[in-house]
């Protein structure tokens, strides 16, 4: 029978100063001004009609992304947070994290922030190196994001996220390890260390730029790696370092397949209703205007299915295997319904592989796992099924 797993809150706030060329996330330049008032009305709106699905239960965390949202006033964050926390009940010490990216924050802003009740940042930085940061995309540069990293800790954020990426266009093994370095010298307590991949329908899928060939890529994340452990880090995901008792709470959430309300442009959710033995995933409208002009007649939603038996299984193992943590047959069955036998034919392969170690209570993802995480998890798809 399924059970009820954690909840948290994810807030999209879609716009940008520009779009990133390797960016595929619901993301639009901006032009003109944010409609701040408009939007935050709809977004407290769009949660009072989740309301009813989610009716008693506790939010552990609330995670505020983008686009930029660091683009809304203070004051603006400080009457959506009141809105929510008007709506759910927050739990005592709730993780409320916020994006934000150098060069789209006026610095002053973070106190408005933390005052509006916002407890983690995570911000976007991406490269300490100028070059790197212009064939990004990015608009700032090495000094805005060191002195965006000093605003945050200036403001009073003990609990901050720095994003980095690597394999970056043309570069080295050393730049890699600087940039890993540099963000290292201001102490956070947690680093995200993604590595640039091309997505489709962006610009970097039609003027592909040079990338490090394989071999030279798996020697700089090897390398970070260990830079990382030396310094105190452990990787509790596959991307994502943390010093111990220092993990994004929201992202785990995720990970360890838990529900979330999904509010904004584009936004997802997952809710599970165990009194009808279904799991229900939603999407908002996409385009910010559309999603704006559905406070008229409350139509914010533009998709909604129950999650089939086949396809919770493999969801469930494409966000939980990327936990370095063992997973519990229990937890398994807890929040899919399904039992554990019908993984015998997956977990048989992934054995014989190499990419799994299975006991009588958990399974292990080993480190040929790790290295070879989208085969494993395609080993979960739906049987006839390849393509998702």
């Amino acid at each position: 029978m399924l059970q009820l797993p954690p909840l948290s809150v994810y807030i999209h706030l879609p716009w940008c100063v520009a779009k990133c060329p390797y960016c595929d996330f619901n993301s639009h330049a901006l032009q003109g001004q944010v409609p701040e008032q408009a939007y935050v009305d709809a977004l407290l709106a769009d949660l009072e009609l989740e309301l009813p699905r989610v009716w008693g239960r506790t939010v552990h965390s609330v995670f505020l992304g983008g686009g930029t949202p660091s683009l809304f006033s203070g004051q603006a964050i400080d009457r959506l947070l009141a809105g929510v926390r008007a709506q759910l009940n927050l739990a005592p010490g709730a993780e409320i994290t916020m994006e934000a990216n150098p060069g789209a924050v006026e610095h002053d802003r973070f106190e408005s922030y933390r005052a509006a009740g916002v407890n983690r940042i995570s911000l976007g930085v991406q490269s300490f190196d100028d070059l790197q940061l212009k064939k990004l995309g990015r608009i700032h540069g090495r000094a805005e994001a060191r002195q965006a990293i000093e605003a945050v800790r200036g403001a009073g954020f003990d609990n901050f996220n720095i994003d980095l990426m690597w394999a970056l266009p043309e570069q080295s093994v050393e730049q890699a390890l600087d940039d890993v370095e540099q963000a290292l010298s201001f102490e956070p307590p947690h680093l995200s260390h993604y590595q640039l991949t091309i997505e489709p329908n962006t610009v970097f899928a039609a003027r592909p730029p040079a990338l490090p060939e394989e071999e030279l890529a798996w020697e700089m994340q090897e390398k970070c790696g260990d830079l990382l452990l030396g310094a105190g880090f452990q990787p509790y995901e596959i991307s994502a370092w943390s010093r111990p008792g220092r993990e994004s709470r929201h992202n785990l959430n995720y990970w360890r397949f838990g529900d979330y309300i999904g509010i904004g442009a584009g936004a997802h959710g997952k809710i599970t209703l165990p009194a009808e033995s279904r799991v229900v995933r939603l999407r908002r409208k996409l385009v910010p205007h559309s999603y704006l002009a559905a406070v008229e007649n409350a139509s914010f939603i533009a998709e909604q299915h129950d999650v089939s038996a086949e396809d919770l299984v493999f969801e469930y193992f494409l966000n939980r295997l990327r936990l370095a943590e063992a997973i519990p047959f229990a937890e398994f069955e807890a929040l899919t319904g399904v039992a554990r036998e019908q993984l015998q034919r997956p977990l048989e392969e992934a054995t014989r592989l190499g990419l799994v170690s299975v006991d009588e209570n958990q399974i292990h993802r080993t480190g040929r796992g790790h290295q070879y995480l989208n085969d494993l998890q395609g080993l979960f798809l739906p049987r006839g099924g390849s393509e998702r």
